[in-house]
């Protein structure tokens, strides 16, 4: 890839490795979801990433050194995939896009949660969530009894969820008479 740059400029050098449709969500979902193999991705993704996609992204996220991946100690047909440390970095950048997106766009409430948390917790949070990223994907140990950051952040999002009302049922019209 080296040669093949528009230019010099770090936005712009950034853009080149996260700017398509796809690669900060899949970063978005290894990180907030710890979705570590490709099915998971696949279909547990709120957008709905087609298979074809997904594995272009997989192997382009790869070669640019922002995720790994190896066969699953736990299931040896399966592959694991990790973030490396570069993605992990990515979580200040992320949790400044969720706090965009919340005050500009018409977010959803449940999705919102986590985007919320961290703007709130700021960079002592997301120091901590790295260093649970960096134990969960790169086998970093943590110092013993540290809470958990995404489990904090997952259980204000199924809170939500739960908290969420059903949609209401559109009550069925009674059939016209016929003429």
């Amino acid at each position: 890839m080296a040669g093949e740059h528009r230019s010099g400029c770090p936005i712009n050098l950034s853009l080149e490795v996260l700017g398509d449709k796809w690669s900060l969500l899949i970063i978005r979902d290894m990180m907030f979801g710890n979705r570590r193999h490709f099915r998971a991705l696949l279909t547990e993704s709120e957008e709905g990433i087609a298979s074809n996609i997904l594995a272009d992204r997989l192997a382009r996220l790869t070669e640019l050194g922002m995720i790994t991946s190896a066969p699953d100690p736990s299931h040896k047909q399966r592959i694991r995939l990790s973030l490396t440390e570069p993605a992990i970095q990515l979580v200040p950048v992320l949790a400044h896009l969720g706090a965009w997106g919340r005050r500009h766009l018409p977010v959803s409430p449940e999705l919102a949660i986590r985007a919320e948390l961290l703007e709130a917790g700021g960079p002592p949070l997301w120091d901590d969530f790295m260093d649970e990223l960096r134990e969960l994907h790169l086998g970093t140990p943590r110092p013993p009894g540290t809470p958990s950051v995404l489990g904090r952040l997952t259980e204000a999002y199924s809170a939500m969820c739960s908290q969420r009302s059903p949609e209401p049922q559109a009550a069925s019209a009674p059939p016209s008479p016929k003429p």
